[in-house]
């Protein structure tokens, strides 16, 4: 061979070798890093595996930074943890579009139309041992999860804690509450990112049974602005056998982390494989209109296998409740005692003249939700061991069944019945949940025996077993068990102090509504800032319908005469937007019957308002100053819009374009009066007729800490004479 062909040969070994490792370069790239997009294409996650085999993901929206590259994975106890040593061993992409309608809701149809990536993770230098992680980008987010399947290397393990990051792009403004792994009940701060650590010991204010994250962080669902205008709201969805999670805070380089709520002995979670953690959400928009209209949190949920729903049905209740709350008017307890068994007789108990669950009262209360439309209402304090059922950490503290001597269940069922009204249950198990599964089964068929077919629970307190939290995987697996259990006999439940919500009333939809959060009750003590209701609905109600329990027409406490001088920081008016601006399918008109008829004419607008949807419209939002929504009826021609505003007067720009086209409607208009303000004439306000149609436009004000709340209904040419034209 002479030395031109010997050339030519090893050029051509050099060429074959040459594409051989571009080859291999490329494909180890295409194997370490993958892209998708959202349908719209104005979101792109990006996943690759950093030195080390480090699992890292990024998100950013219309070419902004969201999350800058962000690490993943989970450390376990006494075995290697899933965060690092990872290859790619397979990458799958598909596309789902598709709708579903929600037993109650917000919109008779959702549209769940996602991009997923799912990219399954190997780690060689433990057997191969795999992980999976699912990524969803929506339109309006992400949604990204943990599965770690059944293998021979894998069967149990305990997480010491997830280590999911999200790397922000700025030193956003922030709502935030404290973390917190008992309670949601704290006030919102706003600030930017790196002043949390300053503020935080302000905002951890005093709160029944409470227990603060030694870490500095903050609870989800954590709505962030940047900026340069983007608005982010970090939570979760699905949340079942796995513990809540929080979000640590580095405020010098403006990173969170998952935390975990911890067991009794420090455990973050126990899994059994086939397994997976809730999803992470980020939902992200240059809108703030589009982080209130997002249905990413359900559509991550599972749907129901419930095969017969129709015992399901929104409620519009009133209550023997907030008398409990303005200085002592009534008590839960029937008895003077502090020092009571459920052995005891309670019948021998000293009663103290002010128990407000009476027979009597029940009849009362009846009587007037009957006459004016309500389906039912709620009774707290019937039942037995209200003496010292607070801070004592007693287990047998309620039995369920057994009620006070002045409270006949027969009578009360029967007269309800009579009038066409349901009674609503109430298990406060005073953080007893042992007690409460021990009893469980008795207490619901109590329930079907007597006409119930809805409870509230509650969870004031430390939780028994002592030492678990109410957002540990404990806590979680029970209200899931409660719901299901409750399902069975075919009752509605809705839970206070339990874990916030994270859209699993899709997969359980008899839990139709939850607290979880600082509600009116606070508003007897010590009051709630005019801005919390415009930051509940970006930060709480993400996750899912909250019993918030508003109409409260008299704001000024000090009208009881008890010495209070308390007073509930709105107008009168903002009391009936809730009803539009904080949606749950359970309404509550919360306030004392005789306060509604003062203002009958107002308390008309919550008898008429809807609390189940075809479709809901956000017209306008800024989270901490203003909301207005419209909601059109399920299955009428009837449309109920809510606007309100935080402590600075303000004009809210109303459009009716959702009405049909070439139909002129009846509007009333609640209003604020000019004179009027949350601390002074909080009930001053105007009730006005007009005639809308699709074209119309309205400019409406809005006092401080005040609102506006218009009903909208089809009308006869004869009852449109008369009436301006808006």
């Amino acid at each position: 061979m002479n030395f031109q062909s010997q050339k030519s040969l090893l050029q051509i070994r050099l060429s074959k070798k040459t594409a051989l490792l571009f080859f291999v370069f490329v494909s180890t790239i295409w194997l370490q890093a993958q892209e998708i997009t959202s349908p719209d294409k104005n979101l792109s996650l990006k996943f690759e595996l950093k030195e080390g085999g480090i699992p890292s993901y990024q998100l950013s929206y219309k070419q902004k930074a969201v999350i800058k590259p962000s690490s993943l994975g989970l450390e376990l106890k006494n075995m290697p943890s899933f965060l690092d040593g990872f290859t790619i061993t397979n990458t799958a992409q598909s596309s789902v579009d598709e709708n579903w309608n929600p037993i109650l809701g917000e919109e008779k149809t959702i549209r769940n139309h996602y991009n997923e990536l799912v990219v399954t993770l190997a780690q060689a230098k433990n057997n191969n041992r795999f992980i999976r992680i699912r990524f969803r980008l929506f339109n309006d987010g992400l949604g990204f999860r943990y599965e770690f399947p059944k293998q021979n290397d894998l069967n149990y393990f305990v997480i010491k804690e997830e280590r999911s990051q999200f790397n922000l792009a700025g030193n956003h403004k922030i709502f935030w509450i404290p973390g917190d792994y008992d309670t949601n009940e704290y006030a919102y701060t706003t600030s930017k990112i790196s002043e949390i650590p300053s503020l935080m010991k302000k905002a951890t204010i005093e709160i029944n049974a409470q227990c603060p994250i030694k870490e500095l962080s903050v609870q989800t669902p954590s709505m962030m602005k940047s900026d340069d205008g983007l608005y982010i709201n970090i939570h979760e969805a699905g949340l079942i056998n796995y513990p809540a999670m929080y979000l640590e805070v580095d405020a010098v380089n403006n990173k969170m982390m998952s935390h975990l709520a911890p067991d009794a002995v420090g455990a973050k979670g126990y899994m059994q494989t086939d397994a997976q953690s809730p999803w992470r959400t980020i939902i992200v928009s240059d809108k703030a209109t589009d982080i209130l209209a997002s249905k990413l949190i359900l559509n991550l949920n599972e749907p129901t296998s419930y095969k017969d729903v129709s015992w399901i049905k929104p409620v519009k209740y009133i209550g023997i409740w907030w008398e409990y709350f303005v200085a002592g008017r009534s008590t839960w307890a029937f008895g003077k005692e502090n020092n009571v068994k459920l052995t005891d007789d309670f019948t021998k108990l000293t009663p103290n003249g002010k128990h407000g669950a009476t027979t009597e009262r029940a009849k009362e209360y009846i009587d007037f939700a009957a006459k004016n439309g309500f389906d039912a209402i709620l009774i707290e304090g019937w039942n037995i061991g209200w003496e010292d059922w607070i801070g004592n950490w007693k287990e047998e503290v309620f039995d369920y069944v057994t009620a006070y001597p002045d409270f006949d269940v027969k009578a009360v069922h029967e007269y309800a019945a009579s009038k066409g009204v349901k009674i609503i249950m109430h298990h406060e198990t005073s953080g007893s949940a042992t007690n409460y599964e021990r009893r469980l089964d008795r207490a619901f068929q109590f329930m079907n025996d007597n006409g119930y077919d809805a409870v509230k629970t509650g969870y004031v307190g430390q939780i028994i077993p002592r030492g678990e939290h109410h957002d540990g995987q404990w806590m979680v697996n029970h209200y899931i068990n409660v719901a299901k259990r409750a399902a069975d006999y075919k009752i509605m439940i809705d839970s206070h102090e339990a874990v916030r919500p994270t859209g699993l009333n899709r997969t359980f939809p008899n839990w139709i509504a939850q607290e979880s959060a600082r509600g009116t009750e606070f508003e007897s003590m010590g009051g709630l800032a005019p801005d919390h209701t415009t930051i509940l609905p970006f930060t709480r109600l993400m996750g899912g319908p909250m019993d918030y329990t508003p109409g409260i027409f008299q704001t000024d406490l000090s009208y009881y005469g008890t010495g209070s001088s308390q007073r509930v920081n709105t107008t009168l008016v903002k009391q009936l937007a809730y009803y539009v601006t904080m949606y749950s399918p359970l309404q509550m008109a919360a306030d004392i019957p005789g306060n509604y008829e003062r203002f009958p004419d107002a308390f008309q607008f919550i008898k008429d308002v809807a609390v189940d949807w075809d479709n809901s419209y956000v017209l306008e939002a800024e989270p901490g100053d203003y909301i207005t929504i419209a909601r059109k009826a399920k299955g009428k021609n009837e449309w109920f819009i809510g606007g309100i505003t935080d402590e600075n007067a303000r004009t809210a720009n109303i459009s009716f374009d959702y009405l049909p086209a070439g139909k002129n409607f009846i509007a009333t208009i609640y209003a604020d009066a000019k004179e009027a303000n949350w601390n002074q004439n909080p009930q001053k306000y105007t009730v006005t007729k007009v005639i809308v149609n699709s074209k119309s436009k309205l400019k409406q004000y809005l006092a401080s800490g005040g609102g506006t709340a218009i009903s909208i209904k089809e009308a006869n040419a004869e009852e449109l004479k008369g009436l301006k034209k808006l």
